[in-house]
This record gives C-alpha cells, sequence and structure tokens, in this order.
C-alpha cells in the first residue's frame, strides 16, 4: 500500500507483534496549519489585550458605565472585531437573562458573543475554542474612594484568552475546514461559569456534536507569585476517567501542539482543573462533551481579581506561544476526519462495551471499530497502544483501510488500545479508546449535578 501524501507512520518502541504491510512515520506537518500557525501575531494579541484593558472593568453586572468603559462597549468591540475578519464568520449575540443571586448584583440580560465558522463537508461536527470575557474585582473596597464597579482591568484573567480566540478567529476565518469551528468569548465565568453553562445546555439540548472544547483562561502570567518562572510550558487540565473523550483530547493537544511549537512544553494535569477552582470547560464536560482547559504554569494569585491584572503584569510573548499551541491544535482537529467507533452497547441499559477481544486464540488483541460513511479521503487507520501505567499513546502502526486488527499474542490485560482516522495528507483524528465499561463515567440526571463552581 502506497500513500505519497501521507507520512510514514512509525511504532513509538519495538513492537514485533504489529505485523502490517508498511511502517510509516507518522509525525506529518501539514503546510496549512504551518502557516496558521505561522500567522499568530505577537503584536495583534498586544493589541486586543490593551483595548481589553482600556474598558476599565468587564464586570457582568458593569452594564455601560460610559460609550468606552464597561461590559456592554466591550461586548460590542468584540462583536464587531468577529465581524470584521471574514463575511464566513456568522457572528452573533447568544443573550438570555440571569436573575439577581450571588455574584449577580441585579436581574440582567447577558451575552455570549459567538462566531461560527462553517465547516465543508463534515459541518454537523463541531469543535470549539472560547475564553470568558468578563472580568472581576474582589479586593476590598477602598471606603475613601467607593466604587459600584472599581477597576478590573483581567487583562490574564481572561483577556488572554479572549484574545486568542479573537486571534484564532482572525486567521483561520481566512481558511476551509472539514469540520464547523466555533469561537465564543464566554460571558460571566466570574459569576459562576453562566454564560457556558448556558451555551453547553443548549448544545446538549440540541443534541449538537462538539467534539472538542479549547478552554483559554488564565494563559498569561510567565512568573507566579512566588517568583518561579516558565516561559515555555503551558497545564492542559482533562478530567477523568483515563480514557474519557477530554483526556484523549488533551493527548492531542500535547502531540499536536508540541509538533508544530516544540519550544513549548505542553503539561498534562490529570484532573478537572486547578485545585477546587472552575473553568468554562467544565459545563461541557458535565454535559457529555470533551473539554479541556488551558491554564498558565505559573499563576500569580495576587494579581488575579484585582487592579494588578493589568498590561505591564502579563508576557505577550508567552500568550503568543499558547495560541500558537491552540491553533496547532485546532486547526489539526478541524481538518481531520472524525474518530471511529470503538463502544458499543453493553449489556446494561445506557452501557458502553469496548469492541475488543481475545481472538479466535484466546490470547490475541483482536480490535474492530465502526466509521460510518468514512470521507472520500480517508488513508485508513492506526491503531495505538500504552501500558496500563503509561500517560501518553507509547506505540502505533498504521494498519490501512480495515475495520479490524488483531496483534498477535498480545494480552489485552496489559496494554490500553485505541484507534485513530488519518486521511491522505496525514491528517489524524482524535484518538477512540477502547475503554472497559466499569471506567466510564455514569451519567446523571440534570437535577443530581452540583451548581457549577465559581473560579
Amino acid at each position: 500500500m502506497r500513500l505519497s501524501s501521507l507520512a510514514a507512520l512509525v511504532l513509538l518502541a519495538p513492537v514485533a507483534f504489529c505485523q502490517t504491510s508498511e511502517t510509516r512515520e507518522f509525525k506529518s506537518i501539514n503546510p496549512t496549519v504551518r502557516k496558521i500557525v505561522d500567522a499568530v501575531s505577537q503584536d495583534r494579541i498586544a493589541e486586543t489585550l490593551k483595548k481589553l484593558e482600556s474598558f476599565g472593568t468587564r464586570n457582568t453586572n458593569s452594564g455601560t458605565i460610559s460609550p468606552t468603559q464597561g461590559i456592554e462597549p466591550a461586548r460590542q468591540w468584540i462583536f464587531d472585531q468577529f465581524k470584521s475578519f471574514s463575511p464566513r464568520l456568522q457572528v452573533r449575540l447568544d443573550t438570555f437573562h440571569v436573575p439577581k443571586g450571588g455574584r449577580v448584583t441585579q436581574d440582567v440580560d447577558i451575552a455570549n458573543v459567538v462566531a461560527v465558522l462553517p465547516g465543508t463537508t463534515e459541518p454537523d461536527r463541531i469543535f470549539v475554542i472560547g475564553g470568558h470575557y468578563d472580568t472581576i474585582n474582589m479586593t476590598r473596597p477602598d471606603p475613601n474612594n467607593p466604587q459600584p464597579f472599581p477597576p478590573a482591568p483581567g487583562v490574564d484573567d481572561d483577556g488572554s484568552g479572549t484574545a486568542t480566540t479573537l486571534e484564532l478567529a482572525r486567521i483561520m476565518s481566512q481558511y476551509e475546514f472539514r469540520h464547523t469551528i466555533v469561537f465564543i468569548a464566554f460571558v460571566a465565568e466570574e459569576q459562576g461559569l453562566l454564560g457556558a453553562t448556558h451555551f453547553a445546555q443548549e448544545a446538549r439540548q440540541q443534541n449538537q456534536l462538539i467534539d472538542g472544547v479549547l478552554n483559554n483562561d488564565i494563559i498569561g502570567t510567565a512568573v507566579a507569585g512566588n517568583g518561579r518562572s516558565d516561559t515555555h510550558s503551558i497545564h492542559i487540565f482533562s478530567p477523568e476517567p483515563m480514557d474519557s473523550n477530554a483526556r484523549q483530547l488533551a493527548r492531542y493537544v500535547k502531540e499536536i501542539g508540541e509538533r508544530y511549537v516544540p519550544e513549548m512544553d505542553v503539561q498534562l494535569i490529570y484532573r478537572a482543573d486547578r485545585f477546587g477552582r472552575g473553568g468554562d470547560h467544565t459545563p461541557f464536560n458535565r454535559e457529555g462533551f470533551a473539554a479541556v482547559r488551558f491554564t498558565t504554569a505559573n499563576e500569580n494569585f495576587s494579581h488575579q481579581h484585582s487592579i494588578q491584572d493589568n498590561f505591564e503584569n502579563v508576557s505577550v510573548p508567552y500568550v503568543t506561544r499558547v495560541a500558537k499551541v491552540d491553533a496547532a491544535a485546532l486547526a489539526s482537529l478541524a481538518l481531520a476526519p472524525k474518530a471511529p467507533v470503538t463502544m458499543r452497547e453493553g449489556r446494561q441499559p445506557g452501557q458502553l462495551a469496548p469492541m475488543l477481544d481475545r481472538g479466535t486464540s484466546g490470547y490475541d488483541a483482536h480490535l474492530r471499530w465502526n466509521d460510518p460513511n468514512p470521507p472520500a479521503d480517508l488513508a485508513g487507520y492506526a491503531v495505538v497502544m500504552r501500558s496500563t501505567l503509561a500517560p501518553y499513546w507509547e506505540k502505533e502502526v498504521f494498519v490501512g483501510k480495515v475495520n479490524e486488527y488483531t496483534m498477535p499474542n498480545v494480552s489485552i490485560d496489559e496494554w490500553v488500545f485505541g484507534v485513530k482516522a488519518v486521511d491522505k495528507d496525514g491528517n489524524e483524528s482524535l484518538v477512540s479508546a477502547y475503554a472497559p465499561a466499569e471506567s466510564a463515567p455514569a451519567a446523571r440526571p440534570a437535577s443530581a449535578r452540583p451548581a457549577p463552581a465559581a473560579k
């Protein structure tokens, strides 16, 4: 089997039992993705951060303090920016009502700012990238200068995520992608993840096929409050279990991000979020969508939610490098085929079971998968595997356009397996893992879910 435009797959470690007609180097660089990553502009990101800071506060309750101050002028500016990038972007305000309560000091109508880039051949499958544009100042009020909304520049939290979302929308709206991309500036994260919760719940009610969410929140600080500095690493948070869809998304971000931005160390943190805290990816995970959080490895807690969260205390080069990791992962996901299906209905209602068994001999690894309506440009599938103690996929083999594969004398007790689809340009899908039914999180009714945690 010869695929001239597909880079070869390699086994990441020697595996004598992986029998295939051809092993290939699977580290291809897609020229379109390369152009997108290289187009991320440090100057543009700096300009956006300064503009967001100029609104004084973007507190969800602040409305319009003046034509240039408050959350409503900021929201309109973000909307106008999305509209200016390309006529292909479908820009709208996702408006909803929130009654007074908690950190919401009055009944208010608030809105996410949403820009949709429709996909070409598989537009029903969606990838989301976002950051929240609201801010908050939680420092003790000055009794000599009382202000209903004290300055809350929020350049890092979360101007950095908003600037990244805008920059990628600017660049990627000039290209076409297989899947639909949704760029979102979320509202009211600081009031309890309200904007993301509203969007995720509506997406679930509408049975949208959201295959991945990249949430960027606090990606601008390179020096922590204790002086620790690291300008070339980023934390990616994803929830349990070990082979959840969100965990596969995190592994994908690391693999693709480091491939295109090798100066960045993409560090996977195997927990849902920073200890005891939450973010806008959380509501998506609760609704069953795969979502991960990008956050600096060096938070400065004394700057957060204060007037010190300003442009001076943010590293624009660092934000730019993180944005490039986002760009590589998002563009690759949106260009790649959809992931194959490795799970079937189990014995119990609502339970899924892996299509994995010991083969006819009883001692092999026999893998099966389904891929309804595969794309015309499909090159085939790659089987990946790792030991049960390994955090990342260790070995892989390209097996071609088949729907099952047997590894002789390989114990399915000692390895974790997965499959991904690869097109003729080398674009690779997310991995679909063979996760034991007992490791899958049990679905809970909405009434049983805890309220979203404030950050």
